[in-house]
């Protein structure tokens, strides 16, 4: 990867955060913590990895992306509509009556959505079957989807690995941000997770970490996934949670609040500054 595609990368990250929190701060209400934290990895996957056409969002030979923490949809939201599926002006419908943009992705009602997800757990097994089927047509798409480490937790998670690598599935590649918080606190607090990597490889997956916030070790492992063969492979993203919001990191309080007046105006602050800072490079 280039200077030049890096930096549009980081640009796009900031500007997918700040989108982010518009959007919930609008509502007042959703899911912000988690956003913040996956915003590299979305941003990776629609602008370096993926092949995707925002004319023609339902191609069959597309890329597909399952974000299985459907509860980080803002984040989703964002980078589909900087990826040109729809105005970025419609983001203000967010969880608004009048809207189609609910608080977990709707593929019925927002273009660019693959698969309508928030119940945890569900979404790999989806990506599974949408990887099956390309197999069984002889398809070259890749599936992505995209998991939280409290969402690890779920059983059905791991009924989906095992089925995924039964089926030797490696056009299918699994990324889970791992940021070690979730609703009722730190995931090593509420039901220990780790070690994610041996896990997954007993589930017999290919293993690769990252530090999620990385744009360029993160598409790194996205192009290395692509060559991998004979079974699924996951991606252990280490993130902060509420990433580029200094009273947001690290805190599981803001894993689904919205902020007051004072607090978005801090916070969109430090997020415009960040935009400001990374468009003054790029000149």
């Amino acid at each position: 990867m280039d200077a030049k595609e890096l930096h549009s990368l980081a640009l796009t990250a900031a500007r997918v955060r700040s989108l982010a929190l518009d959007q919930v701060y609008t509502a007042a209400s959703g899911h912000i913590g988690g956003s913040l934290s996956v915003a590299d990895i979305l941003t990776a996957l629609y602008f370096h990895t993926m092949r995707v056409d925002p004319k023609v969002p339902t191609a069959p030979d597309r890329d597909r992306l399952v974000l299985s923490k459907g509860h980080t949809s803002p984040a989703l939201y964002a980078a589909l509509a900087l990826k040109g599926f729809f105005p970025l002006e419609e983001l203000k419908l967010f969880r608004s009556i009048g809207g189609h943009f609910s608080g977990h992705p709707d593929m019925r009602h927002v273009k660019g959505v693959d698969m309508s997800t928030g119940s945890l757990g569900q979404g790999i097994s989806a990506a599974v079957g949408m990887a099956l089927a390309g197999k069984m047509d002889k398809k070259d798409y890749r599936v992505y989807t995209v998991l939280g480490d409290g969402e690890i937790e779920e059983g059905q998670v791991w009924e989906a690995a095992m089925a995924a690598a039964k089926f030797g599935l490696d056009n299918l590649c699994a990324v889970v941000d791992v940021n070690g918080l979730q609703i009722d606190g730190a995931t090593a607090d509420v039901m220990p997770s780790e070690p994610l990597d041996k896990k997954f490889e007993a589930f017999n997956w290919h293993v690769l970490k990252v530090d999620g916030h990385d744009l360029e070790a993160v598409a790194a492992a996205l192009d290395k996934a692509a060559g991998l063969k004979d079974k699924p492979t996951v991606i252990l993203a280490k993130t902060v949670k509420g990433k580029g919001v200094s009273f947001m990191e690290n805190d599981a309080g803001w894993h689904g609040k919205a902020p007051n007046d004072e607090q978005y105006q801090q916070a969109h602050a430090e997020l415009t500054a960040m935009i400001g800072t990374l468009e003054k490079e790029g000149k």
